[in-house]
């Protein structure tokens, strides 16, 4: 079973540490690459293509080498009979996944919003893009519920499909496509042309883990209440975004709390028109944060298991 040992030493690693904020940390890597291209590239004529190649240069780069290192790896000398491309495997696995990070930072702008609105804002700002200065502190909150659910898919069970499906280069190939999404896949004016290409490349990439991860969530709460009509809901609903994916798992969310996300929101001083999911306008509590983390918890630990089953099918068939 040393096919699964990765896996479980890196989601262990996660579990208990989060991100290592004092050790160099890939992600960080790839946005000073993505930065470097683009404040040379990001002007001038033909954005559109110049910003096509850094994309698919920069998510090629990261899966060739990975592979290339690992392959290297497991051509040493063994330990305790097993190469080192594991040891490899299972610290990346650590370095991709974001889960405690983010149920961290989703407690802490819980905890901000309760002392003051404008610390709120403040913590808020930390894990969402949009201006959070004018926030209400439902806004606050809101934010931060729908930013839980959209990770859950960009930060943990996306990471662990493209783990499944390519193995560590996969895991960090898509780890540079949410990062390129993340800091150039906007539409506004400075990025609606050079980082098309970064926000297309991010929908296909997440189309199914964004949709798994809806699943995962609503599932076993389905289940457990005999509520069925939770899945009309997020059918209803996850649609109800400007991205063809993130609508899904805050659908999910929101169909669960029973309460509404989106509407517009302001991003580099832009009003983004946005439809709202669900209807229920009700306040949000502490409560409701402590119910979402519960919920990405086993929706996590479900994933696990299914890559497990499917790592372990790999090597039977």
């Amino acid at each position: 079973m040393i096919v699964i040992l990765p896996l479980l030493v890196g989601w262990f690693l996660d579990l208990i540490f989060g991100d290592p904020s004092r050790l160099p940390h890939p992600i960080v890597w790839f946005g000073k690459a993505i930065a470097f291209f683009e404040h040379r590239l990001n002007k001038g004529s033909h954005r559109k293509l110049k910003g096509a190649l850094v994309a698919i240069g920069l998510i090629v780069s990261v899966f060739v080498v990975t592979y290339l290192i690992r392959h290297y790896l497991n051509l040493l000398p063994s330990i305790t009979g097993r190469g080192w491309g594991w040891v490899f495997d299972s610290i990346f696995v650590f370095f991709c996944l974001a889960g405690t990070t983010l149920i961290r930072e989703v407690r802490e702008v819980f905890l901000a919003v309760d002392r003051s609105l404008e610390e709120g804002r403040q913590q808020v700002a930390r894990i969402v893009g949009r201006d959070t200065t004018e926030l209400s502190a439902q806004e606050v909150r809101t934010a931060a519920l729908e930013t839980l659910a959209e990770n859950l898919s960009d930060g943990v069970i996306a990471p662990l499909f493209w783990f499944a499906v390519l193995g560590v280069p996969g895991m960090l190939a898509y780890k540079m496509i949410n990062t390129l999404d993340s800091m150039i896949g906007y539409k506004t004016e400075r990025y609606k042309d050079f980082g098309c290409w970064a926000a297309h490349i991010d929908d296909i990439a997440n189309f199914i883990p964004a949709r798994l991860t809806a699943l995962l969530m609503i599932l076993p709460h389905a289940l457990i209440n005999r509520q069925l009509s939770i899945f009309h809901f997020v059918r209803k609903y996850g649609r109800n975004h400007a991205s063809p994916n993130s609508g899904y798992p805050e659908a999910a969310l929101a169909g669960i709390l029973n309460c509404r996300f989106g509407g517009p929101h302001y991003y580099f001083g832009q009003l983004f028109p946005k439809p709202y999911i669900g209807e229920n306008e009700r306040e949000l509590t502490t409560a409701d944060m402590k119910q979402a983390v519960r919920i990405n918890r086993i929706a996590e630990v479900l994933m696990v298991f299914l890559v497990m089953i499917c790592l372990i099918l790999k090597i039977i068939l």
